[in-house]
């Protein structure tokens, strides 16, 4: 693509799209124009459909990542090329809504425990204390540490979002044995191996996978599932939907609402119709005293 993958970065940079984001719409960009092998340019909104319909039939594509290849050609065509009539009636597929695997509180501490480095524990520790995503939790500096305050500053959260979390004792503690041990330089808290570079996503992913194999839990475990976790335990133990959607960085309460599809205990206290009182059907005398009234 060269000129104009270089002009789709600028815009998307201008609008302060994520990096990631970035990366996963020009990987999009890319894979349309080497599917025809012709200028994206050139094309017309039958051939991007066409494109489309492959990625769905042929390659199986998840219903996510066809809509990050919708959102990918959208943003090409309609801002970079200044052509949106290619891509405008181009329909967004429906995505559907799957609830997580939800730990129980001793499976939680089981894997915390099955995790043998301190650096790596206590990145999970914050994920699952503090509800952060891992990306915010591998982020983390001193500087974001409260102490005395008890509370943990998120900052440039989804969408550039800041808040407060809170810093509970026992993650402090944690916190405080690693830096002891590993005395990280720099502002990062959780640096990695490449100079001035963060611990990886993919890392923390393995992680949790071979800290699951070793605690014995089948369920499909990721680093995300304790930002989950977070959120359905502290609804089970009495916290308002309100407060867990400001501590998870929500700007919608529908989307921290489906916690509430989650949690066991919401679940299993709301009483079955099988359960209610039933009203025996009248007689005939029964009928017969009330027509005499």
């Amino acid at each position: 693509m060269g000129k104009l993958r270089d002009k789709m970065r600028v815009d998307l940079e201008l609008r302060r799209y994520r990096p990631g984001t970035i990366d996963s719409y020009l990987r999009c960009a890319k894979s349309l124009v080497a599917h025809h092998r012709r200028r994206a340019e050139d094309l017309e909104e039958a051939e991007v459909r066409a494109y489309l319909m492959y990625l769905v039939k042929k390659r199986r594509v998840s219903a996510s990542s066809h809509k990050m290849h919708v959102a990918a050609i959208k943003f090409l065509y309609g801002v970079t090329l200044g052509r949106p009539e290619v891509a405008v009636r181009l329909p967004w597929p429906k995505v559907p809504t799957k609830l997580p695997d939800i730990l129980s509180r001793a499976e939680t501490e089981a894997l915390l425990a099955a995790v043998p480095s301190v650096k790596y524990r206590a990145i999970l520790m914050a994920a699952y204390g503090a509800g952060l995503r891992i990306s915010e939790a591998c982020g983390l500096t001193v500087a974001d540490l409260d102490s005395g305050r008890g509370v943990i500053h998120v900052r440039d959260g989804k969408r550039g979002r800041d808040r407060f979390v809170p810093l509970s004792p026992r993650l402090l503690a944690l916190l405080r044995q690693y830096w002891r041990q590993e005395r990280p330089v720099g502002p990062a808290l959780f640096p990695g191996h490449a100079a001035g570079g963060l611990v990886a996503k993919e890392t923390m992913r393995r992680v949790v996978r071979e800290a699951a194999a070793q605690a014995g839990i089948t369920k499909r475990v990721t680093p995300h599932v304790l930002r989950h976790c977070f959120a359905t335990h502290l609804l089970e133990a009495g916290a308002d939907i309100r407060t867990i959607q400001v501590l998870l960085g929500h700007g919608s309460i529908r989307s921290t609402a489906r916690y509430t599809q989650v949690s066991v205990r919401h679940i299993a206290s709301t009483p079955s119709p099988l359960e209610q009182p039933s009203t025996p059907p009248p007689t005939s005398r029964d009928q017969e005293a009330r027509a005499k009234r």
